[in-house]
């Protein structure tokens, strides 16, 4: 594991974490209320925010501080991905460091990784400590699904195991048996461990409510529950799940631009013609096109029309409902690019009635009440951790100024765009070589 280490720290220059950064006379958005605070300076040490004075302040810094120039800028938070990958840490050709780079180079400060893989507890270590590239990780342990479970007593081992472990939450897919469901929610509950993902045919949307299934990502057994590939679903039948869902305190995690792909709701042409592939294998789109076509020929067009319909339609009436959403894309992911992908998904969250403010709430102050009990972050506040985007232009006055990104500072540590661009460049040469040979 140390070589993994050694490899993934070469691969970025680290600044280190004693390092004090400053952002002079930048206009604030600390994610406590739909407002900009003009002219802050902002001081940064030791991984936390120390201080935030008013106007171009003049303050004793030691020998060596960075001072970034936020004139005319904006400072937000950083953005956090809720239903990330993280590729393993053996993952072939450097694919683990290009994907904790393109995250990073986007403004995804922290990630939820939905899927465990053997190294991935030591690779979170590393990340918290600042010994590599990355965001801060979450991880869930390896899924809870139809293979990896035969029993509600395999259910309950493998519980106590990943609790043991230290994971930070349990991974459901599909399959599992509503025996096993019960067997793994109840002891995860003894344990003291959240459980999310998938809701199994089995179990339904009700009874993992009822369960205590913490985040619905995908929008999972909504859409099922809701009936909705028949037509417009039933209002009432809506209102009163919403209602449900708010008064259990569920967590949404839409996905929503990787669902315009599976339900082919973004034309092919469009897709194949992201900018962002050039960071990703040639192979890699080419089966996505496929796996694309593939789904046309299965799909009625009819039934994926309705669903993507009323998908827009359930998450409108769960935020308006006041059920708290969180920001995820399920990348990588077909045409689902780290990172990128996010700043896909703003205007699927702006078309289901989400304000700017909302849509960066979820993925930035929502984020850190759902991480309370692990660190303190997603606002701009005195002692709270130094993940911060600078952006050229106001988010709250078009969301899609989130992409206009100058610089990313994760944990302390302060990345310029030109220090972000370069380790992209260094991906698309990567690709660029492959095709030329």
């Amino acid at each position: 594991m140390r070589s993994i280490r050694f490899v993934l720290a070469l691969a970025f220059a680290l600044p280190t974490l004693a390092q004090t950064v400053v952002f002079r006379n930048v206009n604030l958005i600390p994610m406590t209320s739909n407002k900009v605070v003009a002219k802050q300076t902002v001081v940064v040490n030791n991984g936390r925010i120390e201080s935030i004075l008013s106007g171009d302040a003049m303050v004793k810094l030691p020998e060596g501080t960075t001072i970034v120039d936020g004139s005319g800028k904006y400072l937000i938070p950083g953005l956090a991905e809720m239903h990330g990958h993280i590729p393993p840490p053996n993952a072939p050709n450097k694919l683990l460091s290009d994907v904790l780079a393109m995250y990073l180079a986007n403004g995804v400060t922290t990630v939820r990784g939905m899927l465990g893989h053997d190294g991935q507890l030591q690779l979170r270590e590393w990340a918290a400590k600042g010994e590599i590239l990355s965001p801060n990780l979450y991880v869930a342990g390896p899924s809870f699904n139809g293979q990896s479970i035969n029993s509600p007593q395999e259910a309950i081992d493998k519980v106590r195991l990943q609790k043991k472990e230290g994971w930070d939450l349990l991974k459901i897919h599909p399959g599992l048996t509503r025996e096993e469901y019960d067997a793994m929610a109840k002891t995860a509950k003894e344990e003291g461990i959240r459980f999310a993902g998938h809701v199994p045919e089995s179990v339904g949307l009700l009874h993992a409510i009822e369960m205590g299934h913490e985040t619905f990502d995908h929008i999972d057994g909504y859409t099922e529950y809701l009936e909705a590939e028949k037509g417009p679903v039933d209002e009432k039948k809506l209102a009163a799940i919403v209602k449900k869902s708010k008064e259990a305190g569920v967590w949404i995690v839409p996905t929503s631009a990787l669902w315009a792909v599976l339900f082919n709701g973004t034309p092919l042409e469009t897709l194949k013609a992201y900018p962002e592939l050039k960071y990703v294998p040639e192979s890699a789109v080419n089966t996505w096109a496929k796996m694309y076509e593939a789904r046309t020929r299965q799909i009625p067009a009819a039934d994926a029309k309705n669903i993507l319909a009323n998908r827009t339609r359930i998450l409108r009436a769960l935020h308006q409902g006041g059920v708290k959403i969180l920001m995820g894309t399920d990348a990588p992911q077909q045409f689902s690019v780290p990172g990128f992908s996010l700043h896909r998904e703003l205007q699927f969250m702006r078309d289901a009635g989400m304000s700017p403010y909302d849509i960066l709430k979820s993925g930035t102050a929502n984020v850190g009440e759902y991480f309370a009990k692990q660190d303190s972050f997603g606002t701009i506040e005195k002692g709270k951790r130094a993940d911060l985007v600078l952006l050229n232009a106001n988010p709250l006055a078009d969301i899609a100024n989130v992409s206009k990104i100058e610089g990313v500072m994760v944990g302390g540590r302060w990345f310029s765009r030109k220090d972000l661009d370069e380790r992209l460049l260094d991906i698309e040469a990567k690709y660029e070589r492959r095709k030329a040979q």
